[in-house]
């Protein structure tokens, strides 16, 4: 009795792989990555010990210094005042019948210019009688002289000797005497006269700018008025403060043959760029700041507004606040090193046979922008001018030149 055949069971499954196949493939795969690896190793640069040096050592940026006498600057700040101000004042009384166009505010006159002029006539009609009474005094001092003249032919005539007093009387000498005090007394009237007759015109004591005006075309002033501010324009002051430290290194002005130490005035907010003003530094005042508890110190501005010899440069104005750079005495055998290069604890980095050195320095002075290294540079240092990551005493270094 035949069985019928199960065809599933007869037939191979299929997408199962077989065995064989799957070790094929894995062995290849391998293969393949053993191959890639060999490949890998194979090709791989080789480090050589210059390269290493160059990775291992810091680049650095050098500059070589020397020692020199330098110059030392003092930046302080400053405001401007005036160095010559009045109080414009009356020395008569009267009403104000002219009024020059200059004696406005802002305005500028010459030294002897007519600024204002009280009415004359009162003053005119005293000098008439002050001149009259002299007149007077003089005809007294004449006829006493004539009378005195008379009185001695007589006394000659009589031919007596009187006591040198009695003779004095008999001769009108106290009377000639009271004529001439009288004829005195004339001038002296005539002179005040005259003197107040000449002060109706007010003129300017100097060269110098009006700030304020206190009187008017018509005003009624008496004696001692204040009639406005007049400042200089011939000079202005610089009013300084210097630390105490740096006194020591500033020239004042003590005499003519030793002028002061020469400024340069700054407004960098007002003036443009490249703009400045020469100054001398002039006097120390002798009193500390108030407020800082530094010294106080004047410095001189000749012609302020530019009106003369400085022709083209900045006019200054009063109350404005400055810079002044003051040069300061000069400094022996020092290095001149920007500030920043002065590292921390007064260390500077330099580079000695391609590794760095911390080098402690003495400083003599220190300005806005340099240290001045008294000790601790040579001649022909390499200082290292840029940032490291690691600072080392030791430490290997490279310039850029080296990598060429």
């Amino acid at each position: 009795m035949s069985h019928p055949i199960d065809e599933h069971a007869a037939r191979p499954e299929r997408g199962r792989a077989s065995p064989l196949k799957t070790l094929f493939v894995s062995l290849m795969i391998v293969l393949v990555g053993v191959a890639l690896i060999w490949l890998i190793f194979k090709t791989e640069p080789t480090a050589t010990r210059k390269d290493m040096a160059r990775e291992t050592a810091m680049l650095v940026d050098v500059r070589t210094v020397n020692r020199a006498d330098a110059t030392p600057t003092v930046e302080v700040m400053g405001q401007v005042a005036p160095a010559r101000e009045i109080l414009l004042g009356s020395r008569v009384g009267g009403e104000i019948v002219y009024q020059a166009d200059v004696f406005t505010p802002g305005r500028r006159f010459d030294e002897g210019e007519e600024l204002l002029r009280i009415d004359p006539a009162d003053y005119q009609a005293v000098l008439r009688q002050r001149r009259s009474e002299l007149q007077q005094a003089q005809a007294g001092l004449a006829m006493e002289e004539g009378q005195q003249a008379v009185a001695r032919q007589e006394f000659e005539l009589l031919g007596e000797d009187i006591e040198s007093v009695d003779q004095a009387l008999v001769l009108r000498q106290p009377q000639l005497e009271q004529a001439k005090a009288e004829v005195a007394v004339a001038e002296a009237a005539v002179q005040q006269a005259e003197l107040d007759h000449a002060r109706t015109r007010i003129r300017a004591p100097f060269p110098a700018q009006v700030l304020t005006r206190e009187v008017n075309l018509g005003s009624q002033v008496s004696a001692g008025q204040s009639l406005g501010r007049l400042v200089g324009t011939g000079q202005y002051w610089v009013e300084a403060t210097v630390p105490l430290s740096k006194l020591r290194w500033l020239t004042f002005n003590s005499d003519s043959d030793a002028p002061g130490a020469p400024v340069t005035i700054h407004q960098d907010t007002v003036w443009p760029a490249g703009q400045f003003r020469e100054a001398r530094l002039a006097q120390l005042v002798g009193e500390l700041d108030g407020n800082a508890r530094m010294a106080r110190v004047l410095i001189t501005v000749e012609d302020p507004l530019a009106l003369n010899q400085h022709a083209g440069s900045p006019p200054m104005m009063l109350g404005a606040f400055v810079r002044a750079d003051i040069q300061g005495t000069v400094l022996k055998d020092v290095v001149q090193l920007k500030r920043h290069l002065v590292r921390r604890d007064n260390t500077v980095w330099v580079m000695e046979e391609r590794e760095l050195a911390i080098r402690e320095v003495v400083i003599a002075f220190q300005d806005e922008e340099h240290a001045y290294i008294e000790s601790g540079l040579e001649d022909g240092d390499q200082v290292i001018t840029n940032d490291l990551a690691s600072v080392v005493s030791g430490a290997r270094l490279r310039l850029e030149a080296d990598s060429k």
